[in-house]
């Protein structure tokens, strides 16, 4: 896990991303102009936590936020080109480092993995819920 977290973690560094900001990107890819509220809960991040993320990352112009149509109390958060180009771009660098991780795999290998893996998220979720 430590080797697999720093390739990805050198990976951002030369995105100018850091941990954790690449599930935000990847959720406003999926839906732009989320307010701060839906991604936190989207992401189960603390809305504190959000608020960094969202601000550093507008700071590197990767978003940019706006007030809501309908209610201006609410901040829509929206990407930028260089967000939208920084999610091509992570995309690359994930399937790559799967790549690496899944060489020496057969098929079987990966499917049985797949399955274990499953198992193990579906166990820590049930444990989350206790």
């Amino acid at each position: 896990m430590r080797l697999h977290f720093s390739l990805i973690h050198a990976e951002l560094d030369k995105l100018g991303l850091y941990p954790g900001q690449p599930h935000l990107l990847t959720s406003l890819l999926k839906k732009d102009g989320q307010s701060q509220k839906e991604i936190s809960n989207c992401l189960l991040i603390k809305p504190a936590t959000i608020t960094v993320m969202i601000k550093r990352l507008e700071k590197n112009g990767f978003i940019y936020k706006r007030p809501d149509e309908l209610d201006g109390r609410i901040s829509r958060i929206f990407l930028t080109d260089k967000g939208r180009d920084a999610c091509t771009r992570l995309k690359e660098v994930s399937e790559n480092i799967d790549e690496v991780c899944l060489k020496n795999f057969s098929k079987k290998d990966s499917e049985e993995l797949n399955i274990l893996l499953n198992k193990m998220k579906t166990n820590l979720e049930a444990h989350k819920n206790l």
